[in-house]
């Protein structure tokens, strides 16, 4: 992930912030189920014969995992919490392969959809975070409980990392899903990352300063919005 995810100026928030408001009341955009047979032919055409099967794989997945209560498990698991999200975690990590955006898209800063990950098999941190994020709401995770953290990775002299926090309650300490991370840990476990901000549909939070916004100040979250309705009307 690059320096480029910065937030964009109040003026120009304004004039695209009606941009998604639509995108944003469709509560299954980016979900296993959103994927019609059109998009997936769509994601054939752009990424290959094998990403109709990729995408197939996913949703079976995706349906085990609902099919086997996976929420109310992880409602029911006090304390033990990261045992339960490993099986996102690793449905994710093992399907996608570590690529920067320049390689995989030949630009700076693109935010993929779930849709196109899976399809490509390929992204970077916000994508694999990204796909948890909506693996996990799909599943019945309330999406309060989830926040999608922009982090520095302090060995790294602060590079700038994408990761999936989960808050058993608003006051608890998150558990980090994380695609450098086989293991899903306590932030506390995790000294390497500095958090800087957390977000998801509903609201955005500065950690230092606890200023609030809304993810629509990210551009790339704004555009995310936009292809994830033109799937939804495939």
């Amino acid at each position: 992930m690059t320096a480029g995810k910065r937030f964009v100026g109040f003026a120009v928030l304004l004039a695209l912030c009606a941009a998604v408001v639509s995108a944003q009341a469709i509560q299954d955009l980016g979900y296993t189920s959103s994927v019609s047979a059109a998009l997936t032919e769509q994601l054939a055409k752009k990424f290959g014969a094998r990403a109709p099967g990729r995408v197939s794989d996913w949703a079976k997945a995706a349906q085990k995992l609902k099919a086997a209560g996976y929420a109310g498990k992880l409602e029911a698991a006090k304390g033990r919490e990261a045992d339960v999200l490993q099986d996102v975690n690793e449905a994710i990590n093992d399907r996608v392969r570590g690529v920067e955006d320049r390689d995989l898209w030949r630009m700076e800063d693109y935010w993929a959809t779930p849709a196109e990950t899976i399809g490509i098999a390929s992204g970077d941190c916000e994508d694999y975070a990204l796909a948890k994020y909506y693996l996990l709401k799909e599943l019945g995770v309330p999406q309060d409980r989830l926040r999608i953290t922009y982090v520095r990775i302090l060995r790294r002299g602060g590079q700038a990392h994408m990761v999936l926090a989960y808050y058993a309650t608003p006051d608890a300490e998150p558990l980090i899903m994380d695609n450098l991370d086989a293991f899903v840990q306590s932030a506390s476990k995790r000294k390497d990352l500095e958090p800087v901000y957390g977000f998801n549909d509903d609201g955005l939070q500065l950690v230092k300063t606890g200023q609030r916004g809304k993810p629509a100040q990210i551009r790339a979250w704004l555009a995310l919005q936009e292809r994830l309705v033109g799937e939804s009307r495939l």
